[in-house]
């Protein structure tokens, strides 16, 4: 029987979609052989790359003048790459210190180039996101580092700033589960594992205009507009994370697609928060109500005994994968695109029979 996955990553995936890569992984649509076990030049593999990366083109509504590339290494290689390329001498960039996802991405750009926090969520125990208004972007800034969803602290950017400095964002945690507005970004990225596919992938969305003027000293992986000028091929790309990723991104646009994610994100959380709301205070979260994440729900009950008990008796209950990360602890439910109405049903049912039992 399959459990009701709350992980925050790697994710559930849709239940349609393992049944496709089950009855694939033997013999690829008559190849005698599995897409794991295929050459990346292989025509087979080919037609399903170029299809995967036309599909999140689709889904995600990426204008025609930017570049998607699929890369290894998830997100966090990201944290370099993007600096590396996009910084030169004398130039900066701000970074939006909101959680753990957004001080690991400014540490590392600082480890390369001039990068400064134009905004510390740290004084606010990370509850929170900043306003336009509270941004104090420096001379000189090349971009702006946004991280939209942080998963751990279960903070969300409800608005992308408009403060005339290209934004680059950090999507990870909700790739494609709402719409962006394209002309406020010169890059985003994230790694797959939470909404779209297997760990090991990274998608890099880029404004094709900036590739030639990118920093060129460099060795040829690290650099972006080598990547774009092979179509991502340039060297052996993670094959069977692009393959699931693509059947994902086919079952995404049959549910209706990111306008759908959307209001499927919104609700589902919702019913969640909702629980918390009604428990008279037995469940909190510390997450101010205007920037609770839609993707990962962070909560307590009142006491470490408590939550303890609680995740014992969630995963007695198939509900399982609810710890919070280990540097925050307490309770975290992470409802990705995948995630079924069920399972958020479930889990709302066993908060109030959980608090009904223990108060």
């Amino acid at each position: 029987m399959r459990v009701h996955n709350f992980c925050a990553g790697p994710c559930t995936l849709p239940l349609a979609v393992l049944e496709e890569v089950q009855a694939e992984l033997l013999d690829f649509r008559g190849a005698g052989m599995s897409v794991i076990e295929m050459s990346h030049r292989s025509p087979e593999y080919e037609a399903v790359h170029d299809e995967t990366l036309s599909l999140f083109r689709e889904n995600y509504a990426v204008p025609d003048d930017f570049s998607i590339l699929f890369l290894q290494g998830g997100a966090t290689l990201q944290f370099a790459i993007v600096p590396m390329n996009l910084l030169r001498e004398g130039a900066r960039a701000g970074y939006v210190r909101s959680g753990s996802w957004g001080k690991g991405a400014l540490k590392d750009a600082a480890a390369w180039g001039q990068a400064y926090a134009a905004w510390d969520g740290e004084p606010f125990s990370f509850t929170r996101m900043p306003s336009a208004d509270e941004l104090e972007i420096e001379p000189d800034t090349r971009y702006l580092h946004v991280t939209s969803n942080e998963t751990i602290e279960g903070i969300r950017m409800v608005e992308f700033p408009d403060i005339g400095v290209p934004l680059v964002g950090d999507m990870s945690s909700d790739y494609l589960s709402r719409p962006i507005p394209w002309d406020r970004f010169d890059l985003v990225y994230g790694g797959a594992q939470k909404n779209l596919g297997p760990a090991g992938l990274a998608v890099v969305v880029v404004k094709t205009s900036l590739l030639e003027g990118l920093n060129q000293d460099l060795p040829s992986y690290l650099r972006l507009e080598a990547h774009a000028g092979k179509n991502s091929l340039m060297n052996t790309p993670p094959m069977f994370a692009i393959y699931v990723t693509g059947k994902v991104l086919r079952w995404m646009l049959a549910q209706g697609g990111v306008a759908a994610m959307e209001e499927r994100a919104a609700r589902r959380s919702g019913a969640v928060y909702s629980a918390i709301a009604a428990s008279d205070g037995f469940y909190r979260s510390p997450v101010e109500p205007a920037h609770r994440s839609h993707m990962n729900v962070v909560y307590r009950t009142p006491s470490e005994e408590l939550d303890s008990a609680f995740l014992k008796g969630a995963e007695q209950e198939g509900l399982v994968n609810l710890k919070g990360h280990r540097s925050v602890g307490g309770i975290r439910a992470s409802i990705y695109n995948a995630m079924t109405d069920d399972g958020v049903d479930a889990l709302v049912g066993f908060m109030t029979a959980f608090r009904d039992s223990n108060t």
